[in-house]
């Protein structure tokens, strides 16, 4: 127990950590927002579609 105690004290860890680096955020493509469109929109009709099917009942 002695020993691993020892260790653990020789061993300075938290010394040879790097500080931490904001990471810097990307511009969006013009492909993302063409994306991001296409999916808002499939979303959109998704919701309509169910809206239609439970609005029958």
């Amino acid at each position: 127990m002695k020993r691993i105690f020892t260790f653990a004290l020789i061993l300075p860890a938290p010394a040879l950590a790097e500080g931490f680096q904001r990471p810097i955020p990307q511009p969006q493509t013009d492909s993302a927002e063409l994306w991001y469109l296409l999916a808002s929109l499939a979303l959109l009709g998704a919701l309509v579609a169910v809206q239609m099917l439970v609005s029958r009942r």
